[in-house]
């Protein structure tokens, strides 16, 4: 269990005082998540039930377990990315534990931190040059460039974390140890980081392979140098529903043609005329969700991209769906991209 879930467990052979003092530390979403001397779920403890405790004639000497609520809301491990996140916000559920068939906690939600959880492992390629962008990228890997207040990659982290995403892998190799000295293993932001070293370049998913075993059924790949709200929850949950075996997000691209446009079938025949059309296009926006079984295609040290695969599936007949990104997306690929992103964060909300 994460640190940062540590202060809302309170165990059933602490005090009253206990509680009261760990309460007055949280200051906000004060509720108590009580287990056993196993890390078993029993209860909860709000300000509320020591209040109401006190008014029948408890006093500070009385067991813990005579105040608790016995029923608390709980969600179980293998059902959270089922979980409403949205509808348990409005009714007011701020702290719900996440627990195991057998009752033992896992980890806490604050969902006035996440919009939803995720169950899925990250890999974020971070290991270009950005040749386009040099001079900037001389000293600094693109990644690590900042936008507003903080490096590109940091943004996605953060965004990411927001989703319940609890596992990354960040593919690094040009000035490595720039990323590795400022993200260390990721615990100052409550996540797993681990680091993947390309001695070669092995493409998108190349060096997915490199990472011995994920703990979830599903990966995420992303480029780094992407600033984007894009909904994650929405992504994911169209995967799921859709039954894919992959799903790539998208950024429609608009194309208007001045001029009237004919269609010409056989022998030069005319169809249709199409006065000064919009044709809307979709582009691959550099983020995918994936099988984690999928992985087996993947040749072991060798380059391989992620369209390889999702040509592979596309002649295999599986299931490939897209995502349109219905926000903001910008590929921070070239000096004009750097100078729009230093301008759109100001008002956009991550």
């Amino acid at each position: 269990m994460k640190n940062t879930d540590k202060k809302h467990i309170l165990y059933s052979n602490q005090t009253v005082r206990d509680a009261l003092l760990m309460l007055n530390e949280l200051k906000k979403n004060t509720i108590l998540i009580v287990a056993d001397e196993n890390n078993k779920l029993i209860g909860s403890l709000t300000d509320g039930d020591l209040r109401r405790g006190f008014i029948a004639g408890l006093t500070f000497d009385d067991p813990l377990l005579s105040y608790l609520q016995p029923d608390p809301l709980f969600i179980y491990e293998d059902e959270v990315h089922n979980a409403d996140i949205n509808k348990l916000r409005l009714r007011n559920f701020m702290v719900i534990p996440v627990v195991k068939r057998n009752m033992t906690i896992v980890k806490i939600l604050n969902l006035a931190e996440i919009h939803s959880v995720i169950p899925a492992d990250v890999f974020i390629m971070a290991g270009g040059r950005g040749q386009r962008l040099m001079p900037l990228t001389e000293d600094m890997p693109k990644p690590m460039l900042r936008v507003g207040d903080k490096p590109i990659l940091e943004h996605n982290i953060d965004r990411l974390i927001k989703f319940g995403i609890k596992n990354i892998y960040l593919s690094v190799n040009y000035l490595a140890e720039k990323i590795q000295n400022y993200f260390k293993d990721g615990t100052d932001k409550g996540v797993s980081i681990k680091y993947v070293q390309e001695d070669k370049p092995l493409g998108t998913l190349g060096s997915v392979k490199l990472v011995e075993s994920m703990e979830h059924d599903y990966v995420m790949v992303m480029n780094s140098d992407l600033l984007t709200d894009i909904d994650y929850s929405g992504f994911f949950q169209t995967f799921i529903r859709s039954g894919a075996d992959m799903a790539v997000a998208t950024t429609s691209y608009t194309v208007d043609v001045p001029y009237g446009v004919m269609e010409v079938g056989n022998e030069n025949m005319v169809n249709a005329l199409k006065e000064k059309p919009r044709y809307t296009y979709y582009s691959n926006a550099g983020i995918y969700i994936i099988k984690k079984e999928l992985l087996s295609l993947v040749p072991h040290n060798e380059f391989y991209n992620v369209t390889d695969l999702m040509e592979s599936l596309i002649e295999q007949g599986k299931k490939l769906v897209s995502f349109p990104i219905l926000g903001y997306w910008l590929d921070i690929g070239k000096h004009h991209d750097f100078e729009k992103a230093q301008e759109d964060i100001k008002t956009l909300a991550l």
